[in-house]
């Protein structure tokens, strides 16, 4: 499916040839995330990833920038997440090397301009206060800070406000020349190409790009139960709920059956939860699950949003679906579950930006890439003798959590009813 190359600046290059379609997407990505960051630094991974996109020498503006990929139909961006940072960008096959070059003097020439910082600074105060307006996206806020208590797992991604402006241009390109590095850095080519051509055109934009003495390093989650409940209070008409509990670490030989699993509890409209929640019971218009998975740890979350009367009926109507995932998974059932997951795999994999992100999350992540085969016949094995083992092993009372965001007073015993 694809083939590899370590440049002599320990840069990892990563192709996969795709004859059938007209695009080529190129995507970096970095070994850094909000997870790396000290209480003093939260925020300066999207920070950083943000100003990336803000000029260059030879592209002084943001417009320049996007104009560049825009111009030839192209598209551009990145993203922070809490172990990674990605840059990419997707255009026809005869702009590859636009894409790449482009993509590189992001990487290695920003200017991070004071004016720039200070705009830029601005634009993330607005969205960190734009996640505290936005009731879904506040309580999955809220879940974080009670999975992983007093941990940078725990933190918003963009920081807060006061982190934020606290952070200096001193601090960026320390942290730039700390963390950007080849050596932590891979670039994952998917479209019609050919390895060769595409080994010499990285060389020749990245090849000379040197590594600096500071390693990459990350606290690890030991684990502990701080709070089991959070409620804000907000005068708005929905009650929005996040219902967790820890589940598997990337790495983790079972975690393509937690993905088996979270299928059958609430991915889908055919899915437990959306069929018992929102078809039967009428109580939830918004009602999903789904899980997150770490380098060294993991949790399962239930989503939904509900009229603050129903809160504690949808609570208890949850933890039902939960439990019975340890008592009764009909053989029907695993099937349909192992055809969603792999034939939502294949569809992706039809995708030039989807192959570049398959290669490369898992080459920064785990230096190891399962192919799509390989994933297939791994979920292929499950049975659902282990699915209820894994369930019953994970769905315990005593890790339960529960955020809620709405019209709800701290008198509902809202704590009283994680039980499982």
């Amino acid at each position: 499916m694809y083939r590899k190359t370590v440049l002599d600046n320990k840069l990892r290059l990563l192709t996969a040839k795709m004859p059938h379609t007209q695009s080529v997407s190129v995507s970096l990505f970095i070994g850094i995330g909000s997870r790396y960051e000290t209480d003093t630094e939260a925020g300066i991974s999207h920070f950083v990833e943000h100003l990336c996109f803000r000029g260059t020498a030879k592209r002084p503006t943001a417009r320049e920038i996007s104009a560049a990929i825009e111009g030839v139909g192209g598209l551009l961006n990145g993203g922070t997440d809490k172990e990674l940072t990605t840059y990419w960008c997707k255009v026809a096959v005869p702009h590859f090397g636009l894409a790449l070059e482009v993509l590189a003097d992001m990487l290695l020439n920003s200017r991070f301009k004071p004016q720039d910082i200070e705009k830029e600074r601005r634009v993330i105060v607005e969205e960190i206060k734009m996640s505290f307006d936005f009731p879904p996206q506040r309580v999955g806020m809220l879940i974080d800070e009670l999975l992983w208590p007093e941990h940078p797992l725990g933190r918003d991604i963009a920081g807060t406000k006061k982190s934020v402006n606290a952070i200096s241009r001193d601090m960026m390109l320390g942290y730039v020349a700390g963390q950007y590095r080849p050596d932590n850095t891979v670039v994952a080519i998917a479209g019609n190409i050919k390895h060769e051509a595409i080994v010499a055109a990285v060389n020749q934009a990245l090849g000379n790009w040197t590594n600096q003495p500071q390693p990459s390093q990350y606290a690890d989650f030991q684990g502990g139960l701080a709070r089991r409940f959070c409620l804000e209070t907000r005068d708005i008409v929905q009650a929005h709920l996040c219902l967790a509990l820890p589940g598997l670490s990337l790495v983790h030989p079972r975690r393509f059956a937690l993905d088996l699993l979270n299928i059958i509890l609430g991915e889908g409209m055919s899915s437990r939860l959306f069929t018992e929640i929102r078809d039967k019971r009428g109580l939830a218009y918004s009602i999903h699950s789904c899980v997150d998975h770490y380098l060294d740890c993991g949790s399962v979350i239930v989503y939904a949003g509900v009229e603050p009367k129903n809160l504690a009926t949808t609570i208890k109507a949850i933890l039902e679906q939960l439990s019975k995932l340890k008592d009764e998974i009909p053989e029907a059932e695993l099937t349909k579950a192992k055809e969603l997951a792999k034939g939502r795999l294949l569809l992706r994999m039809e995708d030039s930006r989807n192959v570049a992100g398959w290669m490369g999350g898992q080459e920064i992540l785990t230096r190891r890439i399962l192919t799509p085969e390989r994933v297939i016949a791994l979920i292929n094995a499950i049975t659902a003798e282990e699915l209820k083992q894994l369930a019953a092993e994970l769905l315990i009372s005593r890790q339960l959590r529960l955020a809620v965001v709405g019209p709800v007073t701290a008198e509902e015993p809202l704590e009283e009813l994680l039980k499982l």
